[in-house]
C-alpha cells in the first residue's frame, strides 16, 4: 500500500515555521504550548529539520520546559538529535532568564525585594536534577554581595561547612546572609540533616554577630522557609 503520509518538504517547513512564529508575535507565551516554544527556539539552531517530535521528546525525558533549560550541558550534548548550536541556543535562553531575574534584586536591600529573590532563586536551583546549596551575602544595606555556590551534590545531597561560609562572609565583609538549596526529590520540606547543618552555620556566625536571615528549600513545585516554620 503506497505511502499517503505528507512530506516533511522545505514547503512545509518553512510554512510551518512562519505560522508558529506568527502566532507567538500574536499572542505571545499564551499563545503557545510548551513543546512550542521549545520548538521555535530548535528550529532557530537545527533549520532544515522538523523539530517538533525532538521538542516533545525533550519534554517527556527531562519532565519540563525549564528542566530541559536547567539540564547540563553535558546532558544535553548527550541528547540524541541536539548538536553544540542548539544546546548553546538553550543554554543561551537560560542564563538570559538568570541575567534577568538577578537584574530585579541588584543594588537592592534583599529583606524589602524577598519576592523578586524567591523568583530568582526558583529559576536558579527549583529544576536542577542534582542538589546544590547557596549562600547570598548581603552587606550592611542588606544588598547582594556574592551569590556563591557552596556545594554541589553528585546524586542528592550535598557537604556544607560552616567554617567555609563564615570565612568567606569575613573576606567580603558581609554582615548577614541567606541560605538556599533544592530538592530535586521533589519534596520541599527540610530533613533532620537540613536543620543541623543550618544550626551550625548559625552557631557559626553569632559570635561575629553575622545574621542568618533564612534557608529556603525549593523543588520543582514549591519552596519552604525556615523562617516561616519558626526554626530560625
Amino acid at each position: 500500500m503506497p505511502d499517503t503520509a505528507p512530506k516533511y518538504s522545505a514547503e512545509y517547513a518553512k510554512g510551518h515555521r512562519e505560522r508558529l512564529r506568527d502566532r507567538f508575535l500574536k499572542g505571545g507565551v499564551d499563545g503557545l504550548a510548551d513543546y512550542e516554544l521549545l520548538e521555535m527556539l530548535l528550529m532557530t539552531a537545527i533549520p532544515r529539520k522538523d523539530v517538533k517530535p525532538l521538542a516533545k521528546d525533550l519534554l517527556k525525558d527531562f519532565g519540563s520546559y525549564p528542566a530541559v533549560l536547567s539540564a547540563s550541558t553535558e546532558r544535553l550534548l548527550a541528547y540524541s538529535g541536539l548538536g553544540k548550536t542548539a544546546v548553546a541556543t538553550l543554554k543561551t535562553v537560560e542564563a538570559s532568564v538568570h541575567a534577568f531575574m538577578k537584574s530585579e534584586i541588584a543594588d537592592k536591600p534583599v529583606l524589602s525585594s524577598w519576592n523578586a529573590l524567591i523568583a530568582y532563586l526558583k529559576t536558579s536551583i527549583a529544576h536542577l536534577s542534582v542538589e546544590q546549596f547557596r549562600v547570598v551575602y548581603l552587606n550592611s544595606g542588606g544588598e547582594i554581595i556574592l551569590d556563591d555556590i557552596v556545594s554541589e551534590g553528585s546524586g542528592h545531597s550535598v557537604n556544607v561547612t560552616p567554617r567555609s561560609i563564615v570565612q568567606k562572609a569575613l573576606s567580603i565583609d558581609a554582615r548577614s546572609l541567606i541560605l538556599a538549596h533544592n530538592h530535586p526529590s521533589g519534596h520541599a520540606e527540610p530533613s533532620q540533616a537540613d536543620i543541623v547543618a543550618t544550626n551550625a552555620v548559625i552557631d557559626a556566625c553569632k559570635p561575629l554577630e553575622i545574621i542568618v536571615h533564612d534557608h529556603l528549600i525549593f523543588s520543582k513545585n514549591d519552596f519552604i522557609s525556615f523562617k516561616t516554620l519558626g526554626l530560625i
